[in-house]
């Protein structure tokens, strides 16, 4: 995947006129985390409940190369954007990575350790953010199957 094509994804998520501030931020990290292939992603609305962020964005990945880069695909694009992060904590060094951007907290599990800490179940009452299915990543099987004599040379 090209960085211009996430830079130019990323930016129309945040201008959308449809996802108020800070959504539009939770929407476009959970972009991110869809399409690098992020499994069991939620985003969790705590907005009317907490004052210490509004959304929390969690999703596991299956190792830590995945979580690393995610991580900071996420840091770099909506730097990119005017949201620098105001904490970065386990990148690269543990199974479980938090990037606080003050509205949005994001939260990248290795799938051991999600289950260990269970921050579903102590959100399972906060309303959730529908994802819609196009931020995930997914082989679109538009591509025409070739002939065996076609493609080689």
């Amino acid at each position: 995947m090209s960085n211009d094509y996430v830079s130019v994804e990323v930016t129309k998520i945040l201008k959308d006129k449809d996802l108020i501030p800070p959504q539009n931020l939770a929407m476009a990290a959970a972009w991110i985390m869809g399409n690098y292939k992020a499994l069991n992603l939620k985003i969790y609305d705590c907005s009317k409940s907490s004052s210490l962020t509004d959304f929390y964005i969690l999703a596991s990945t299956t190792n830590s190369t995945q979580s690393e880069s995610m991580a900071q695909e996420i840091s770099r694009q909506l730097k990119n954007n005017g949201h620098e992060a105001l904490s970065k904590e386990g990148i690269g060094t543990s199974e479980w990575a938090l990037i606080d951007f003050g509205d949005i907290i994001v939260h990248i599990f290795q799938e051991s350790a999600r289950d260990v800490y269970d921050l579903d179940h102590l959100w399972r009452n906060l309303p959730q953010l529908s994802i819609p299915n196009e931020y995930y990543f997914s082989a679109t099987g538009t591509e025409k199957p070739k002939k065996a004599d076609e493609g080689y040379f």
